[in-house]
């Protein structure tokens, strides 16, 4: 089989990301959305990584816009699975939620289509049986897709092993670097590693040990890193912090997430919504003399 047409299932930051690569990398591409908003706000967000690739990788900027131009932005099922040989999944972190883009999509795509989910918790088993043809699904996740390269490719127990060298190549024709993840894995390998990392800055944080910027300052200093693991937690989003961060069980992950639930609710999930932990577009981090 070749993969030909993709489609993606949710037009948030990851999703954006990954049509973006896509229709670069010469897909036809459609990315489906239930909210017309989040459609314009992609492709608004496509428009300014095109300005910024061509700023800092000489990326022709005719060659982005003509990317963008050549998507599919649908609010309508059967438009976006249209001949569609791979979908790849980036809907809320919500069990349910998911449950139900499965059972629904599982009935209207082509009997080629492959399924993936880019989860970035949860495990393929979860939504494999409802989306009613679990040979073909499996867990395809993205991380940056810009500027972190790396993609899981992580199978279920019922996962058609001959899937894995051609979403092994799906990968790498994305310019990401495929990882194989053996067995199923909360948080695949680098959220795992990542989740332990927030997980204790959050600890410190909560515990009153340290402020923010403190916390961050000695991660920045230490590991000569552009930021800290709350400008890290902006960048990937409060919501979907607090969507891991809830269904752990120890004290220091619920008083976590009791306060990442605050900023949610005050409408301040991070680097998207100009607000988390810091302001954007020009977070205290970034500003010269924050290291001092």
């Amino acid at each position: 089989m070749k993969i030909k047409r993709v489609c993606i299932l949710g037009a948030g930051t990851l999703g954006t990301r990954v049509a973006l690569q896509s229709a670069l990398s010469g897909y036809q591409v459609a990315i489906f959305d239930i909210s017309a908003k989040a459609l314009e706000s992609s492709q608004k967000l496509m428009e300014k990584i095109v300005h910024q690739l061509a700023k800092s990788s000489g990326m022709d900027d005719t060659a982005g816009r003509n990317a963008i131009a050549s998507i599919t932005f649908t609010d309508n099922p059967n438009v976006a699975i249209w001949d569609a040989d791979l979908i790849n999944e980036s809907v809320t972190e919500d069990i349910a939620i998911k449950n139900a883009v499965w059972e629904q999509f599982g009935k209207i795509a082509p009997e080629k289509t492959i399924f993936t989910t880019n989860t970035s918790y949860l495990l393929p088993s979860i939504f494999a049986e409802i989306s009613g043809r679990p040979e073909k699904f499996c867990a395809l996740h993205f991380h940056d897709v810009f500027y972190a390269k790396v993609v899981d490719i992580m199978p279920h127990p019922g996962t058609d092993p001959q899937l894995i060298p051609l979403l092994m190549d799906f990968g790498k024709s994305l310019e990401q670097v495929p990882v194989l993840v053996k067995k199923e894995n909360h948080g695949y390998l680098f959220n795992s590693m990542l989740m332990a990392f927030i997980g204790a800055a959050g600890k410190l944080l909560t515990g009153e040990v340290g402020s923010i910027e403190d916390i961050d300052k000695s991660w920045m200093v230490n590991f000569h890193k552009p930021m800290g693991p709350f400008g890290i937690l902006d960048s990937i989003g409060l919501d979907t912090a607090w969507h891991v961060t809830k269904n752990k069980t120890d004290g220091a992950s619920k008083r976590f997430a009791s306060l990442l639930k605050t900023y949610i609710d005050a409408g301040k999930l991070g680097e998207k919504t100009g607000e988390g932990f810091y302001k954007y577009p020009n977070p205290a981090f970034r500003q010269e003399g924050f290291l001092e």
